[in-house]
């Protein structure tokens, strides 16, 4: 059994023609080839999928399209789409309800969300050529996860998680888990992030996927399990707006599963306003570098990279502490704070930039 697993997919106002059109060559280039070779194609749908016109508020932007991308979609060949992450309830339930509603009529089936937050903690089982695969989409904490008493995505939880994948792996072949989470732009794994992948590994999960970062991190693996610190984008162009070059490029991860389960990555780069295969010297450039950064891994030097990151960021979260709750603050640097104390990757910089005299004393 071959799967194939891309990362964050989203029609922009670049693309959202052509996912309407449904030009899936000049989408999806030689990528088309990849998914042709798979018995199944997942990806992680990075909005909604609606035509309403009420978002939520929140910090960032809000994300939608027209649910003519899923007809898309399947016809280029996804046939598993998650939808836990920070942008699947951006136009609220409704939205959230679209996208099910359009998915479903397109023949994708689906998982990462619930009517509440225990409804949410459904997998999706695949069964093919005599084998279960379970696979677990969980996200960090952004706005869209489900609450008790509201519809949403399926959030990372350190006990109910990790009880789902031990459940899981009691019942199926292998299981997959897809992360949405690790902070943005971040090539390296928080400390906090590599240990609950590793975590993740030993409750039963035979890899574990971290997406959401927009860029391609770096891979280990850990007591038999695949673990990629970062897929990168998938599709998801802005065309001259493309805030950092990690934009530019991606990973799908191939998954090839038998008794065994190995994996490869095929790099992924954006041309004009679609996709294509990586080739060549850039080819090259994309693998030597995520080769070169997994070796950081194994030797410690990842934490130089980690801790370089937040550095490069103390003001944003400095101005973030200073400004909230201050006489004359707004509404929204009121919440700025509240967010980055909600979310679990922020949190992360949170206590690298600043320690607690505990970690000094003697």
């Amino acid at each position: 059994m071959r799967i194939a697993v891309c990362g964050d997919i989203c029609p922009t106002q670049h693309t959202q023609r052509l996912f309407v059109d449904g030009d899936m060559q000049a989408l999806f280039g030689g990528a088309l080839d990849v998914f042709r070779v798979s018995d199944r194609v997942v990806v992680n749908l990075e909005c909604a999928l609606t035509e309403s016109g009420a978002p939520i508020r929140k910090i960032g932007p809000n994300l939608g399209a027209h649910p003519a991308a899923a007809k898309t979609l399947a016809e280029a060949g996804v046939t598993d789409c998650a939808i836990s992450n920070n942008h699947i309830l951006d136009y609220g339930v409704q939205g959230l309800r679209d996208t099910i509603r359009a998915l479903e009529d397109n023949g994708i089936r689906w998982t990462g969300a619930g009517d509440n937050e225990d409804d949410a903690r459904r997998s999706l089982l695949i069964e093919l050529e005599g084998r279960k695969i379970a696979l677990i989409a969980v996200c960090e904490h952004e706005y869209t996860y489900a609450l008790p008493d509201r519809a949403g995505a399926r959030p990372y939880d350190p006990y109910d998680t990790m009880e789902d994948i031990r459940a899981a792996a009691g019942e199926a072949d292998h299981v997959i888990v897809l992360y949405h989470g690790g902070k943005e732009q971040c090539e390296f794994p928080s400390p906090r992030l590599r240990k609950l992948c590793r975590a993740m590994a030993r409750a039963g999960a035979g890899a574990v996927l971290c997406q959401h970062s927009h860029c391609i991190g770096c891979y280990e693996r850990f007591e038999g399990c695949h673990i990629l610190y970062g897929q990168g984008n998938f599709h998801f162009i802005k065309g001259a707006e493309n805030p950092h070059p990690h934009w530019r490029g991606g990973l799908i991860v191939q998954l090839d599963i038998g008794r065994e389960m190995e994996i490869g990555f095929i790099p992924v780069v954006v041309r004009g306003n679609g996709i294509d295969l990586a080739r060549g010297d850039e080819k090259e450039a994309l693998l030597g570098a995520f080769h070169t950064r997994s070796e950081a891994l194994r030797d410690g030097r990842w934490l130089d990279g980690w801790r370089a990151f937040c550095g490069e960021r103390l003001e944003q979260y400095r101005e973030a502490v200073a400004n909230a709750f201050s006489p004359g603050a707004t509404e929204s640097q009121n919440q700025r704070f509240a967010h980055f104390l909600d979310c679990e990757a922020h949190t992360d910089v949170w206590r690298e930039l600043f320690p607690t005299w505990n970690q000094s004393n003697e």
